[in-house]
């Protein structure tokens, strides 16, 4: 049983469903919105203005998204909770809002009494994702991710434009002499790409430089601009 009624900061970039939240918050006499915010620059500023006991966000809105909003919020305030609503709740997602230090993430199809159960376990300290994602199933989730994130580290190495000219050629099967006479340089330049390649990949074939060569633009390719 809560000893008083909890404080809240709603923030969402679309206007009727913010205000949909916040009457039906309004309708429950354990809690008061008491600021809103429509972007995530805003969501920072009404927090230490208004200091609620919850913040509760939108994962994406424009300006700083509500994760990015919450980690500039921790770093000043470790003791910040913020729970997030949101259409997208899948393990990609549940991981980001752990990564960030978000307590909870929920999604925005959900019926009230789970929003409120939700609010009411962030308030006391509890992480909440849904019935689905038991604390174990969260312990190896993140694990899952993390260590995922640790393997993708190895094959994002920093390359510049020559390079990554050469790695493609090399993954397309083409010689030191090909590439040489494709990019009018010498043979013994081309092998010293070769070398300082399979230097920054920390390997020692070119069968293993390819295959980081195809990991390297995959995951080039599926970084964010």
């Amino acid at each position: 049983m809560k000893n008083r009624v909890i404080k809240i900061l709603v923030a969402d970039d679309h206007t009727l469903f913010r205000q949909g939240v916040i009457r039906l918050l309004e309708d429950n006499k354990d809690f008061t919105v008491i600021a809103e915010a429509e972007n995530g620059i805003e969501l920072i500023e009404k927090y230490f203005y208004y200091h609620p006991d919850i913040m509760l966000a939108d994962i994406a809105m424009p300006g700083l998204t509500g994760i990015q909003s919450v980690q500039e919020i921790l770093k000043q305030d470790a003791k910040a909770k913020a729970l997030f609503l949101s259409m997208y709740d899948a393990g990609e997602y549940v991981y980001k809002v752990i990564k960030s230090g978000g307590m909870g993430l929920v999604n925005k199809n959900i019926l009230e009494d789970e929003l409120f159960l939700a609010i009411d376990k962030v308030y006391n300290g509890e992480k909440y994702f849904g019935s689905k994602w038991t604390a174990e199933a969260l312990d190896q989730l993140f694990y899952d991710y993390e260590k995922q994130s640790e393997e993708d580290s190895y094959f994002n190495i920093d390359l510049n434009f020559r390079e990554e000219q050469i790695l493609q050629m090399i993954i397309d099967g083409a010689t030191s002499k090909d590439i040489a006479d494709k990019m009018l340089l010498s043979k013994k330049t081309i092998d010293y790409y070769r070398s300082n390649l399979l230097r920054k990949f920390n390997i020692k074939t070119q069968i293993e430089l390819a295959k980081c060569g195809i990991k390297h633009f995959e995951l080039k390719k599926e970084k964010p601009v």
